[in-house]
């Protein structure tokens, strides 16, 4: 934990907002993943563009871009951002469909929560649309991978600390 502590509580443990109000906006931006894991069939039909509810990723991105816009009506103590680019990319390999989530923003907090439910909303988006071939699937290994700017500076996860394949 940092030396600041548990930032969302008053002195008296209650939750709060964090006041930003004194904080100088500067460039921020997060990046988050998360993967979906599946079937090998479900992954080539993805890939083909032939699961019956259409075209999965192109759907996918869209969730994720709406999903980092609405991050403060989802997350209590989040506070409502311009949020500047949003972008959402996908790796499929052969048992996983990887969802990466850039988030940027010249604001007075950071966009690591915005990132993360960009990625998260758009592997929900990738499971409510396979589901009718797969109903194994499973999301994980969601993470954030960078975060830039802002008073705690650059955060990277260590390459040691990849997810497993």
């Amino acid at each position: 934990m940092s030396d600041r502590g548990l930032t969302h509580l008053d002195p008296l443990g209650r939750a709060r907002m964090v006041d930003v109000t004194p904080t100088e906006p500067s460039h921020r931006r997060a990046v988050a993943r998360a993967r979906v894991h599946m079937q090998p069939d479900t992954t080539a039909l993805v890939a083909r563009g032939a699961v019956t509810k259409g075209d999965v990723l192109a759907v996918a991105r869209v969730a994720g871009i709406q999903a980092a816009k609405r991050t403060s009506d989802l997350i209590p103590l989040c506070h409502p951002l311009l949020v500047g680019a949003v972008l959402v990319n996908f790796r499929i390999e052969d048992t996983w469909i990887e969802v990466e989530a850039s988030v940027d923003t010249v604001d007075r907090t950071g966009v690591e929560m915005e990132a993360l439910t960009a990625c998260t909303v758009a592997a929900l988006t990738i499971y409510d649309m396979c589901k009718s071939a797969d109903r194994s699937m499973v999301i994980g290994d969601v993470a954030l991978w960078e975060k830039t700017g802002g008073r705690s500076g650059t955060y990277r996860r260590p390459f040691d600390a990849e997810l497993d394949d």
